[in-house]
């Protein structure tokens, strides 16, 4: 177990191991040994391991194990093995600590994923998919109106939301997987919000759209376009843009970007979707979004990354309630002791204890 953690938090780190025996000061060969069980770091060793691998030295004896199940990366041709490993590692790490979080209470409080009743047994034709994401916000009582925080209505819904810092660059779309039978969806914290918006209601479409395909329907595609559809329903894209234009401003497109959390190029293709626009104007925006290189970069102000509050909610919950202690507590949070004393007392912020 110890060997395996060691490894894991290379791998995370981005180190090979003579990169890791360099920095820590010892022989690539006694590292290997440690990785594989084959002798046992002693103190000093593992102090200076945990801070060339950016871990608390609590992190090599956590009892709690996971795996994942069911990966499947939404990645480039071009994605590296290593990224990959880095990724994986780092997500093992942030399901360990929900995991071990998760087990400190009597009950657990998030509620477990299940797929909502009443939605279409079955999609024949990608057209019906809107109607599948109206289905999908109506059971889950979201109405029409933008979603303000993505992460928040996923993880409400018990579906697992990791944001990882491993930078991926555009060599990575999404990965989802399972963690003893919870949803797993990770996005990177380097992306802008739309970015990683569109992920996660593009895995959310995996999980529910799984087993109701028929054969004529190309999953991806399928994905995408409820990802648009749930970002940006039908209803209230007629009602923003009219029923039929023959022109689009770009800035009704940027306004709709930071209203509804989706691109500019995904309100486009919302727009032809919806029969708003024809095929080719879609097509004539098309180009000016190559020529403009909007591809790339959108114009203005990028709409803002999202974050997950749940998890560093449940830690002080379980301090509160005395399921943990600091230094457990701090060691899930991956931050000092001392650090996480600030926090408790609020320093730095106009803001009074609450003791009921």
């Amino acid at each position: 177990m110890l060997g395996q953690r060691i490894q894991r938090a290379r791998k995370a780190a981005g180190l090979s191991l003579r990169a890791l025996a360099d920095q820590v000061g010892l022989s690539h060969t006694t590292i290997s040994k440690y990785e594989n069980d084959e002798a046992i770091p002693a103190s000093p060793q593992l102090i200076k391991l945990a801070k060339a691998l950016g871990v608390r030295s609590e992190y090599f004896f956590r009892p709690v194990k996971v795996e994942l199940s069911g990966v499947e990366y939404r990645k480039r041709s071009t994605t590296p093995q290593k990224l990959l490993k880095r990724i994986e590692a780092d997500v093992l790490d942030q399901a360990e600590r929900w995991t071990t979080l998760l087990s400190l209470y009597p009950q657990s409080p998030v509620q477990p994923f299940a797929i909502p009743e009443g939605l279409p047994a079955q999609v024949t034709e990608l057209e019906q998919i809107d109607a599948f994401a109206d289905a999908v916000r109506d059971a889950w009582e979201l109405g029409l109106n933008p979603i303000p925080d993505m992460i928040d209505v996923l993880e409400s819904m018990g579906v697992l939301v990791i944001i990882t810092a491993v930078d991926v660059e555009r060599k990575l779309d999404g990965l989802a997987a399972s963690v003893n039978g919870t949803p797993v969806i990770v996005v990177s914290k380097q992306w802008p919000g739309d970015r990683q918006r569109f992920t996660l209601a593009h895995e959310l479409g995996h999980l529910l759209l799984h087993g109701r395909l028929s054969e004529s329907v190309d999953e991806e595609q399928a994905c995408n376009r409820f990802a648009g559809a749930f970002l940006l329903p039908f209803k209230s894209a007629v009602q923003r843009l009219g029923e039929h234009r023959s022109r689009l401003e770009p800035r009704e497109l940027f306004m709709l970007k930071h209203e509804f959390g989706i691109s500019m190029k995904g309100v486009l293709i919302r727009a032809h979707q919806c029969g708003i626009i024809s095929d080719a104007l879609q097509k004539r925006a098309f180009f000016r979004f190559s020529k403009e290189k909007w591809n790339t970069q959108e114009p203005g102000e990028p709409y803002p990354s999202e974050t997950t509050y749940l998890y560093r909610q449940l830690v002080y919950r379980a301090l509160a309630e005395d399921y943990l202690g600091e230094s457990k507590a701090a060691e899930l949070l991956g931050m000092p002791t001392a650090a996480l004393r600030a926090e408790r007392k609020l320093e730095g912020a106009d803001a009074a204890a609450v003791d009921q």
